[in-house]
C-alpha cells in the first residue's frame, strides 16, 4: 500500500477533502493522510461538502507538518494543494517522495453567503475528485 500525504497551509479544508476522497476512491491501494504548515480549525464548509457525499470528517483534527517530521513518517507521494497565491508558503515535506502540486483556492478566503461559499467549496470537491482519478491512473503506470 502506497502512502500519500496531502499538504496545505492550515489542514482545514483542501487537504482534508483530498485525504477523505482519496481514501474512499482508492480502495486498498493507497492510504492518505493530510497536514498543514500552521494547523488551523476544521473548516465547516469542508465538513458540509463531504457530508453531501457520505463522508463524515466532523471529528477530525487538523495536524501540522512538524509532528510528522518528528515521527519520521515517510510517504510515497506528497501532494501540495495550496493555491497559487499561497504557493510560496506551502510546505514541502522532506524525504524521497514523488511530488505533485494541485493549485486549489482556499475556502477560508471565500466571501458571500453560506450558500455561495458552499457552492465554491463544492467546486473544489469536484476538482479534487477529478485530480484523484487522474492521479490513480498516473500511479498505476
Amino acid at each position: 500500500m502506497e502512502k500519500i500525504l496531502f499538504v496545505c497551509i492550515h489542514n482545514s479544508a483542501r487537504s482534508q477533502i483530498a485525504e477523505a476522497l482519496l481514501n474512499r476512491m482508492s480502495g486498498d491501494e493507497f492510504a492518505a493522510e493530510s497536514v498543514g504548515l500552521a494547523p488551523g480549525t476544521l473548516n465547516p464548509l469542508a465538513v458540509a461538502v463531504l457530508n453531501e457525499v457520505g463522508i463524515d470528517i466532523s471529528a477530525k483534527k487538523t495536524r501540522g507538518v512538524a509532528e510528522l517530521i518528528r515521527s519520521g513518517a515517510r510517504f510515497d507521494w506528497v501532494i501540495t494543494v495550496c493555491d497559487e497565491s499561497s504557493a510560496r508558503q506551502c510546505p514541502v515535506f522532506p524525504g524521497e517522495s514523488q511530488r505533485l502540486h494541485w493549485s486549489l483556492p482556499d475556502p477560508s478566503a471565500f466571501r458571500g453567503s453560506w450558500q455561495e461559499r458552499l457552492e465554491q467549496t463544492r467546486a473544489i470537491r469536484s476538482t479534487v475528485e477529478s485530480k484523484i482519478r487522474d492521479f490513480l491512473q498516473l500511479a498505476a503506470r
